[in-house]
C-alpha cells in the first residue's frame, strides 16, 4: 500500500514555515521506512554536495507537487496563442501499470512540458477506457459489480501516475463508465441511426461460448480460438447493430495523403482501407416476383456499369441459406454443392429498378471480404463465363471510342457519359436515395458494434411491435446501466434479465415496447474520447464546437502499434462523421502520430511443457539458464512483460530504487520511441544515467561553490586562451540548443537529445576554475543545459536551477531567475549564431504573403522535405500552420524562400 507523508519545512527565499501535503508517496513494506537525514537547498537554503538515493527522494518529493500545480495552473483559452494538444492513448483500468504505460506516459509528459516551455497553450489530458469484458470477468471472479472493481482500479492507477509525477490535464479526466460520458456516446449513436449509417442485421458471427460475447475477427487466433477465454470460437448467427463505416471509406483512404509521415502507420491504414474504387448497391430480394421483405446489399467493382449486370453471387456460407431467412429453405433445395446454382429468387435493383438472378457462387470465397457481388459481364471475364454457362442475358453497357476513349451506352439517363461522369453521377444518385453508392474496397466490412455483455454503452433503441427499431428521444438520455448482479447471459445479453428495466414504452406510439439489450464495442467509445477532453464538463452536447475546433486536431498521438488500425480506423471515422455534421472545423482527428515500441524482459520456458518459470525456479548461475529442480534447459525469448510470463517489471520497484527521474531518463534514452526496449536489470544502462545525473549534480555543484566563494566574478579577468574557451563553450550551447530542439520537434528523438545533453554536461566538466568563476559562458552554459534537461527529468533539473539562481552576482541577465526552470522559456539560438554562414535565412511565405523567416542548417536548405518539415515546427510554423491543410508548398533554394499554399 501507498501512504502520503507531510513535514514541516522552512522556505529558503521568504523563511516562512508551510506544510507540504505531498512531499512524495513513499511505500509501505512490513516496517516504516527511515526517516531521511540528508536534506536538500530548496527545504534548507543549503546546497547539499552529494547526489545520492536519500538527496533524490528528497528532491522528487519536494518538486512533486509543486512542478504539478504549475502545470495544471490553467487559464482562459487565448486565440492569439499557438495551441498544441498532446494525447496518449487512455488505459483500461486494469488495477496495475506496467513499464509499457511508464514509457507512452513519460513520453507525453516530456513533450507537453517542452511545448509548454515554447510558450504554446497545451492540453495533455488523462481518462479511463473503463468499459469491457476483462472487467466483467474479473468482476465475476472476485463477486463483484463491475462498477466498484473498476472505480477501485482507477483509483489506484490514478495513485500510481501521480507518483510518477507525471503533468496530465486532470481537470479533463474522463472515465467512458460514467453515465455523464456514455450519455454522449449514445447521443452520437442516434446522430449516426438518423444519418442512414446505422442498421441491424442478421449476421454470421465468431461467438466465444465460454464468455458469451461476439468477438471481431482480429479477436481470434490463427486456430479460430478466442485470444481472451481460448475457447474454440463457434459460427453463429445473431441479429446485429452496424455501423456502416464503409461509407466514409473513400474520404479517409483520401484524407491520409493531408497527413504527414506517421512512421509506416498511413501505410497500414491504406492496405486496411484498400482501393476504394467500388460500391455497394441494395437489392429487394422476389420470388415469383413477389418481394420477400429482403433486402440485400451487392458489392460492384465498375459502378458506372451497373445497367451491365446479368446476376449477383452469393456464397454458399451466406446468411441466407443459413440463419432465419424466409428463403433459406429456397436456398437450400436449389444450392448444387460445387457448381454454381441459379436459384428462382431475383434481385431488383433499387436504383435502376432492374431485376438479375441470384446465384449462389461455386467459390468458396470471392474477392477480398466479399460474400456478396454484382455479376457484370462485360468488364469482368469471370462474370462472362458464368452469365454463359447459365444462360443468362445481360447488355454490353461501354464503348470505346476512336480516340480511345470510353462513354456508357445502353444505361438510361446515364448513356452517353464518360465512365468518370457515369461513376460520380450513379455513385451520387444512390447516396441520394439511400440504396448504396458510397465508394469502399472489398476489403472492408462495416462496423459491428453489438455485445452481449452487461459492462458496456446501452444502444439507445427500443423495439416496438408497431414502429419497429426506435431510437430514444435526446432528451432521455442517458440510457442508464440497470444494477444487476447476474453476468451470466445464457446466449444472450445479461441485461435481457432486468425484466423492470427492458420492459417500457414506445418513444413514438406509447405502446408497450422493450429495450435493445445488447450494449456496445468499447471501441465505440474510444472512438470519439479525444474530443471530449476538449469539452469534458459540458453537460448540454457532446463537446463545444468552438472548444474542439480550438484544440482540434490532436497535434501528437502516442500509443502502441496494435492500435494502429482498428482504434485509428474507428476514429477517424467518427472524425469525419462529425465534420460532416458541421460539429467540427477539422476532418483528420490527428495530425502527428508517433506508435512507441513495447518494453520487452527475458522469459524462462520449458520446453518440454512450454510453461513459463518464475525467476525463483531458474538457476542462473551457469553458462545457460536451467530449472532449478530438473536442470533442464531453458527457452529464452524477449517478450512483452506479461505477469502470465513472469517477466514484468514494477514500475514501483525501480522508482523505488533508482528514483523517478532516473526511471524516465533510462525509458527515454535507451531506445527512439518507435523501437522495442529490451530491459534488463543487469545492464548498466539504469546506473549509467544515474552517473550520469549525479555528473550534472556536481557541476552544479561547482559552480554554486565558486560563486559563492566570495569572489566576484569578473570577465575581465579571463585570459585569451580562457576566451577562446568560453567561445567553444559558447558555439556548443547554441549547437545543443539546436541539435536537441530538432530532436524535440522532428522525430522525437530522446535518446539522441540525451546524448548531445551528455556530451555538452563533459565539455562543460572540462572547463577551467577560472571559467567557471568568472564566464558568463559558462553561467548560461550551465543554465540553458538545466532548462533543455527539464521536460525530461522535471524534479533534478528544478533543484539544480533552484540552487543556479541563489548564487550571487550572476552575470547573465536574460534568464528569469525567479521563475522556476519549468516556467523558463524554451532556449533559441544566441542572433549571432544564426548569422553564421552554416544557418540560411528561408523567407516563409503563406499564399503568398510574407509572415517571416526561419533559420535552417545550410545543409539541407536546398532539401524541400527537410525544409518544409523544419519550418512546419518552427514557432513560425506553430503559429501560422498547425491546424490548416496545406494543399501545396514550393521551395526556391536559390531565393531561399518557401512557399505553403493552405486551405482558408
Amino acid at each position: 500500500m501507498w501512504f502520503l507523508y507531510q513535514r514541516v519545512f522552512t522556505c529558503p527565499s521568504c523563511s516562512t514555515r508551510q506544510l507540504n501535503g505531498s512531499l512524495g508517496w513513499i511505500k509501505w513494506q512490513k516496517r516504516l521506512a527511515p526517516v531521511f537525514i540528508r536534506s536538500i537547498y530548496s527545504e534548507t537554503g543549503k546546497w547539499e554536495k552529494n547526489y545520492e538515493l536519500e538527496t533524490r527522494k528528497k528532491i522528487e518529493s519536494w518538486w512533486h507537487s509543486r512542478i504539478k500545480e504549475q502545470f495544471n495552473q490553467t487559464a482562459e483559452i487565448d486565440k492569439s496563442r499557438p495551441k498544441f494538444y498532446v494525447l496518449s492513448m487512455f488505459p483500461y483500468p486494469s488495477g496495475k501499470l506496467h513499464m509499457g504505460h511508464v514509457r507512452v506516459y513519460a513520453i507525453s509528459d516530456t513533450i507537453a512540458r517542452f511545448q509548454k516551455m515554447r510558450g504554446l497553450q497545451v492540453i495533455n489530458p488523462m481518462g479511463w477506457d473503463a468499459f469491457g469484458l476483462p472487467a466483467e470477468n474479473a468482476a465475476v471472479e472476485r463477486g463483484l459489480h463491475p462498477a466498484n472493481w473498476t472505480q477501485s482500479n482507477v483509483q489506484h492507477m490514478r495513485e500510481q501516475l501521480d507518483a510518477l509525477g507525471l503533468s496530465f490535464s486532470w481537470d479533463r479526466e474522463i472515465t467512458t463508465c460514467l453515465p455523464e460520458y456514455y450519455k454522449w456516446t449514445q447521443y452520437l449513436f442516434i446522430k449516426l441511426y438518423e444519418a442512414g449509417l446505422v442498421y441491424q442485421k442478421e449476421a454470421v458471427v465468431n461467438w466465444d461460448p465460454v464468455d458469451k460475447t461476439v468477438l471481431a475477427n482480429e479477436q481470434v487466433d490463427e486456430n479460430g480460438c478466442s485470444w481472451r477465454s481460448g475457447a474454440k470460437v463457434e459460427k453463429k448467427y445473431l441479429k446485429q447493430w452496424f455501423i456502416k463505416t464503409s461509407a466514409y471509406a473513400k474520404a479517409m483512404f483520401d484524407g491520409l495523403s493531408d497527413l504527414p509521415k506517421w512512421y509506416g502507420i498511413k501505410e497500414m491504414q491504406a492496405n486496411w482501407l484498400g482501393e476504394c474504387v467500388g460500391c455497394y448497391f441494395e437489392f429487394m430480394l422476389k420470388i415469383n416476383n413477389k418481394p420477400t421483405g429482403e433486402k440485400i446489399a451487392a458489392y460492384a467493382y465498375a459502378p458506372e456499369a451497373i445497367y451491365g449486370a446479368s446476376h449477383l453471387y452469393i456464397l454458399s456460407d451466406h446468411r441466407l441459406l443459413h440463419g432465419n431467412s424466409c428463403l433459406r429453405e429456397v436456398f437450400q433445395k436449389e444450392f448444387i454443392p460445387g457448381k454454381d446454382s441459379l436459384t428462382s429468387v431475383t434481385a431488383m435493383n433499387l436504383l435502376t429498378n432492374q431485376e438479375v438472378p441470384v446465384v449462389i457462387s461455386a467459390k468458396s470465397e470471392l474477392e477480398g471480404f466479399l460474400d456478396t457481388k454484382i455479376g457484370i459481364p462485360c468488364l469482368r471475364p469471370d462474370d462472362a463465363d458464368v452469365a454463359r454457362n447459365l444462360g443468362l442475358t445481360f447488355e454490353e453497357v461501354i464503348e470505346t471510342l476512336p480516340d480511345g476513349s470510353e462513354r456508357l451506352i445502353n444505361s438510361g439517363e446515364f448513356t452517353g457519359m464518360s465512365r468518370q461522369q457515369a461513376l460520380n453521377a450513379i455513385t451520387q444518385q444512390a447516396q441520394n436515395k439511400g440504396v448504396g453508392g458510397h465508394l469502399t474496397s472489398n476489403k472492408l466490412k462495416d462496423w459491428l458494434v453489438s455485445r452481449q455483455r452487461y459492462w458496456g454503452t446501452p444502444i439507445p433503441i427500443v423495439h416496438c411491435q408497431n414502429c419497429g427499431p426506435v431510437p430514444v428521444p435526446y432528451k432521455d438520455l442517458p440510457v442508464q446501466l440497470p444494477n444487476i448482479t447476474s453476468f451470466t447471459g445464457k446466449g444472450g445479453s445479461p441485461l435481457a434479465s432486468a425484466s423492470r428495466w427492458v420492459n417500457c414504452s414506445c418513444p413514438r406510439c406509447k405502446e408497450p415496447a422493450k429495450r435493445e439489450t445488447d450494449t456496445m464495442d468499447t471501441f465505440v467509445d474510444s472512438a470519439w474520447y479525444y474530443l471530449r477532453y476538449t469539452d469534458p464538463h459540458n453537460s448540454e452536447r457532446p463537446f463545444q464546437k468552438d472548444l474542439a475546433d480550438h484544440w482540434m486536431p490532436v497535434d501528437l498521438y502516442i500509443g502502441g502499434k496494435e492500435h494502429a488500425v482498428m482504434h485509428l480506423y474507428y476514429a477517424r471515422f467518427f472524425s469525419h462523421f462529425c465534420h460532416n455534421q458541421k460539429m467540427t472545423k477539422h476532418r483528420e482527428p490527428f495530425y502527428k502520430l508517433l506508435v512507441q515500441g513495447l518494453i520487452k524482459n527475458r522469459t524462462f520456458r520449458l520446453a518440454t511443457t512450454g510453461k513459463y518459470l518464475k525467476r525463483e525456479e531458474i538457476d542462473l548461475t551457469g553458462p545457460e539458464p536451467v530449472h532449478v529442480k530438473t536442470k533442464e534447459k531453458l527457452q529464452v525469448m524477449w517478450e512483452k512483460m506479461s505477469k502470465s510470463k513472469h517477466n514484468g517489471i514494477e514500475p514501483e520497484e525501480i522508482v523505488q530504487k533508482y528514483g523517478i527521474d532516473t526511471t524516465r531518463l533510462y525509458i527515454l534514452f535507451s531506445a527512439p520511441p518507435e523501437q522495442d526496449i529490451l530491459w534488463d536489470a543487469k545492464t548498466d544502462a539504469l546506473p549509467g544515467v544515474q552517473r550520469w545525473q549525479s555528473r550534472l549534480w556536481h557541476l552544479a555543484t561547482r559552480f554554486i561553490e565558486a560563486r559563492n566563494s566570495g569572489i566576484v566574478p569578473s570577465p575581465q579577468l579571463l585570459k585569451q586562451n580562457e576566451k577562446t574557451e568560453a567561445k567553444r563553450i559558447w558555439e556548443q550551447k547554441n549547437f545543443t540548443v539546436s541539435e536537441v530542439t530538432e530532436y524535440f520537434l522532428k522525430d522525437y528523438l530522446f535518446n539522441a537529445a540525451i546524448s548531445r545533453l551528455m556530451g555538452f554536461s563533459n565539455t562543460l566538466s572540462q572547463a577551467s576554475q577560472q571559467l567557471v568563476l568568472h564566464s558568463a559562458e559558462f553561467e548560461d552554459a550551465l543554465a540553458t543545459l538545466s532548462v533543455l534537461l527539464a521536460p525530461m527529468a522535471p524534479h533534478l533539473s528544478s533543484e539544480i536551477w533552484k540552487g543556479l539562481s541563489h548564487v550571487q552576482n550572476k552575470l547573465c541577465t536574460h534568464h528569469h531567475w525567479d521563475m522556476e526552470v519549468l516556467q523558463q522559456p524554451w532556449p533559441t539560438l544566441d542572433p549571432e549564431y544564426v548569422q553564421k554562414p552554416d544557418i540560411v535565412e528561408v523567407s516563409v511565405l503563406i499564399n503568398n504573403k510574407p509572415c517571416g523567416k526561419v533559420g535552417v542548417p545550410q545543409e539541407v536548405a536546398r532539401d524541400a522535405e527537410a525544409v518544409r518539415e523544419l519550418v512546419v515546427q518552427s514557432k513560425l510554423g506553430t503559429e501560422y500552420l498547425q491546424g490548416r491543410t496545406v494543399t501545396k508548398f514550393f521551395l526556391s533554394p536559390r531565393t531561399a524562400l518557401i512557399n505553403f499554399l493552405v486551405q482558408e
